[in-house]
């Protein structure tokens, strides 16, 4: 699946929305899966929150899909991305994947 990206107002506007989708998994609640095995996930949605004032208020919604079929979400603040974060790794595999993506076309 091509990995989509959308931008909203409020974080929680999009963890609803992909609530909605069937990701109801709180990876947040889970980060070491995420460190220890990121083969076993994929990114499906990317959700981007910009802070209207402050640069820091920034986010990242991913939504993921595990190997076993499991979607969730997992909030990453601008702050999280730093070595050895499940944020940091989340953002690795999204990098590759738009790289795969865009060698395939």
């Amino acid at each position: 699946m091509d990995q989509q990206m959308y931008h909203y107002a409020t974080v929680s506007k999009a963890l609803a929305e992909l609530n909605e989708k069937g990701y109801t998994v709180d990876y947040n609640l889970q980060e070491d899966k995420i460190i220890n095995s990121p083969q076993d996930f994929t990114i499906q949605e990317v959700y981007r929150y910009e802070g209207q004032t402050d640069p820091g208020d920034e986010a990242t919604v991913f939504g993921i899909r595990s190997s076993t079929g499991e979607l969730g979400t997992f909030v990453a603040g601008m702050n999280a991305y730093t070595e050895n974060t499940a944020a940091m790794v989340l953002n690795e595999l999204f990098i590759k994947g738009r790289q795969e993506h865009n060698e395939n076309k």
